[in-house]
């Protein structure tokens, strides 16, 4: 088995793992190239080549799979760089994507306008035909008034098309027709027909993530092409996947032609590596903070699951745009260490949602950053050491950051730079924890109860701080957390996730229905096993529905213990697992009250790989470096003794305060809290006081 590459292209740095054939990793990062993010993957792979004192050409010759995970869908969505998009839906609705499903952050502002719908109304076009709920042609197809309606899309412009007709699901002749006659008239543009994209009831969500995947698709095909065609040239001829949203991995020939599964490439794989990293743990549940530097990615693992959600917004909450996909359950806030500190007119201090990104970047870059941000706050107080960032391959400008902290914060808030410095951090902090608290709190989990997992760049610099501000008891930072979601893509699963829209009650179970759905998603599965998946080590499915309460309103994912109803024993099963699951998501459950099914799943993952997280080299270099003073928040400046992390053996206890360094992280083991190096390599850290 030769190399493995797994990259993740974040908002600053562009992080990769490598893993050796004996499963000996290695990590390294590049700036990110926002204009050209294949060059930045290409930089971290130089990077490697050199540490291995190899050419480019031969290192990537050795390599079997490249993993990659991306956020240029998401960057293309946020910027409008989009596809100029058509929707073509049933005639009497075409304000679908206008009045979406309703709602409003704050229903009594209405200084804030309402969102643009993801589709100009004046690109929408209404066909006329109508399926019923039963399937039935209410009425056929207009064929005559689809083709003059590609007529006016033609002379519009438009670069994709989105097709979407009520209860597609259910019969989709009617788009596929559609879709027969875009590719006699208009031969080459992109489309997506719902039904195959998104096989779901929700009319808006269906939609919408019909529509968003069109217009993806000219762009991502074009980067999918473009990073293939370039890394070839590198040298490497390996199988080039990428990570979706689902936390899997797709070929991406594949994931060119449903982009829309790449909206949330990248976090999707922290919540990956923390359940492997953290399998010995003594607590199911796991909250999973990924600090970057433009985003603070959080996520949770409860009872061996990662939950996912249908519920994944583009933006703020009714006031951006939905995807209608199923996702990780993943809440992004604009916090990381290139977040920007200001304070406005009235005298209050804030950090972010603004970033320095990787360019300019933070003040202490000396790439012409002039705005102070959480990454110079803490090298003014001496969390990093501006001599030591990235193993010592970049000097970083620490006067230059205190002189921003002090003209931008500390002179507005007639403070010293001291103070100014822990304000920040303090802040960028309580950002965190609140994105926190709404994933956990609101969802009937305490905080207290769980085990914290930091992982990213930044992830050291409050992960102690966040832990004591929930109640966590300990903090979990794994061996490669500088590149947590990297290194969650090397053990991902290659994958691909099958619906169908299927409806009974548990009081009169289609038993029959069920299982007939059931088994053409299996046999979906199957096929995929057989082509993508050719051999994979392994192959397993797992299985879920969606369910409700009786004329509840949202439905919730339930998971299923097998592929099948056998007898009333697993109807029963299904039925007290919904009631688990809702009491778990929402604090509250109606065990006596009937529910109903409403979608199907199976999930198909093939192991292409070990599951099992590989380790580091191990580092001969001197375990304590120089000591050196570091402002703790309530402390005051303190002498502290700095380690090298690699080089900390397992079992080995630092007791706080103390400073914790790699190549890619620094880590605050603040006053009272203790540190201890496990058998995986993870540092687990005792956030409770101790006393000296």
């Amino acid at each position: 088995m030769g190399l493995r590459f797994a990259i993740d292209t974040g908002g600053t740095f562009t992080d990769l793992m490598v893993s050796s054939d004996a499963g000996v990793l290695s990590m390294h990062k590049a700036s990110t190239t926002p204009k050209d993010p294949v060059a930045g993957v290409l930089d971290s792979l130089r990077m490697a080549a050199e540490a291995s004192k190899e050419s480019l050409q031969s290192f990537l010759a050795r390599g079997e799979l490249l993993m990659h995970g991306t956020t240029h869908a998401i960057n293309a969505i946020v910027t409008g760089s989009t596809a100029r998009t058509a929707f073509i839906t049933t005639a009497g609705h075409p304000d679908t994507l206008v009045i979406r499903e309703g709602g409003r952050m704050e229903p009594f502002n209405f200084t804030i306008a309402y969102p643009e719908p993801y589709v100009p109304r004046a690109l929408t076009y209404e066909v006329p035909e109508r399926m019923t709920v039963n399937g039935m042609a209410k009425t056929p197809l207009d064929e005559a008034a689809v083709v003059d309606i590609l007529e006016q899309i033609k002379q519009a412009g438009v670069e994709a098309i989105g097709v979407c007709f009520l209860w597609s699901v259910v019969n989709p002749a009617h788009e596929l027709a559609v879709g027969a006659l875009i590719e006699r008239y208009l031969p080459g543009i992109p489309y997506t027909l719902s039904h195959k994209i998104n096989p779901s009831i929700r009319e808006y969500r269906r939609a919408i993530s019909t529509c968003i995947d069109a217009s993806l698709k000219p762009i991502m095909g074009a980067y999918m092409r473009g990073l293939e065609s370039r890394l070839r040239e590198a040298g490497f001829n390996g199988r080039v996947l990428v990570v979706t949203s689902q936390g899997g991995v797709m070929d991406a020939a594949h994931a060119a032609e449903a982009p829309v599964h790449l909206i949330n490439s990248g976090p999707s794989m922290a919540p990956v590596a923390a359940k492997a990293y953290a399998e010995a743990g003594d607590t199911d549940t796991l909250i999973v903070g990924d600090t970057g530097g433009t985003t603070f990615d959080v996520s949770l693992e409860r009872r061996g699951r990662i939950p996912r959600s249908r519920e994944t917004w583009l933006g703020q909450p009714f006031r951006s745009h939905m995807t209608g996909m199923p996702s990780v359950d993943v809440k992004s806030i604009g916090a990381g260490g290139g977040s920007i500190a200001w304070v406005d007119t009235g005298g209050l201090l804030h950090v972010g949602p603004i970033s320095a990104g990787a360019v300019p970047g933070p003040v202490c870059y000396r790439r012409g950053g002039t705005r102070p941000t959480v990454t110079d706050a803490a090298v003014a107080l001496g969390f990093i050491d501006a001599e030591f960032f990235l193993g010592g391959k970049m000097s970083l400008d620490k006067q230059g950051a205190i002189d921003a902290i002090k003209r931008e914060v500390a002179d507005p808030l007639k403070c010293d730079v001291e103070t100014a410095a822990e304000a920040i951090m303090s802040l960028a902090t309580e950002h965190m924890v609140q994105a926190i608290m709404d994933i956990t709190v609101n969802q009937g989990i305490d905080p207290s109860e769980a085990m914290f997992v930091a992982g990213g760049g930044a992830a050291g610099l409050n992960c102690v701080a966040i832990a004591r501000r929930l109640g966590c008891r300990r903090v979990l930072v794994t061996e490669a957390g500088a590149a947590l979601s990297a290194s969650g893509a090397l053990i991902s699963d290659l994958s691909a996730h099958y619906q169908a829209m299927f409806h009974t009650l548990s009081e009169s179970f289609d038993q029959a229905g069920v299982n007939s759905v059931l088994s053409k998603l299996s046999e979906e599965c199957s096929a995929f096993a057989r082509h993508a998946g050719a051999g994979s080590l392994s192959t397993s499915v797992d299985w879920s529905c969606e369910a409700r309460y009786i004329e509840q309103a949202w439905e919730i994912e339930v998971p299923l213990r097998k592929g099948g109803f056998e007898n009333a024993a697993d109807i029963t099963s299904l039925i007290s697992d919904f009631h688990q699951m809702h009491q778990d998501k929402f604090a509250v459950s109606d065990p006596h009250a009937a529910i109903e099914t409403v979608t199907w799943n199976a999930e198909v993952r093939c192991c292409i790989g070990s599951a099992e997280p590989g380790r580091l080299a191990p580092d001969q270099r001197v375990v304590e470096l120089p000591s050196r003073r570091v402002r703790y928040a309530g402390a005051g400046w303190v002498n502290s003794q700095v380690y090298r992390f690699e080089a900390i053996s397992e079992g080995s206890i630092i007791k706080g305060p103390a400073i914790i360094e790699s190549d890619f992280t620094s880590i605050v083991i603040e006053p009272g809290s203790k540190a201890m190096r496990d058998g995986l390599g993870n540092l687990v850290i005792d956030v409770t006081e101790h006393t000296a």
